[in-house]
């Protein structure tokens, strides 16, 4: 699926923080700010599975990245988890402390 991002959206406005549990808070205005843009229902990212979200996520923060966007500490430490989880073979993500 091809998810436009409106132009007065930046990656930043997420406001993206990694909490004391491990767990990854953000705005979620904004995702339905870009589901209303692109007529997707937001359940489409609140209902499990937690794969689309991220999907969302790290494929905003990936075009992000590759159009000069700066560094987003949260945003690098999902990108290395997914990378962990790919290089392991692991197609199943648990909670911090729970692998």
């Amino acid at each position: 699926m091809r998810i436009e991002i409106p132009g007065d959206l930046t990656f930043s406005d997420l406001h993206l923080t990694r909490e004391s549990d491990g767990s990854v808070s953000f705005d979620w205005a904004v995702i339905e700010q870009i589901c209303e843009a692109n007529d997707i229902a937001p359940e489409e990212f609140m209902d499990p599975p937690e794969e689309n979200l991220a999907n969302l996520l790290m494929g905003w923060y990936y075009r992000h990245r590759a159009l000069g966007g700066e560094s987003d500490p949260v945003a690098e430490s999902l990108a290395t988890e997914v990378a962990m989880e790919e290089l392991s073979g692991r197609t199943i993500s648990h909670p911090p402390g729970h692998a």
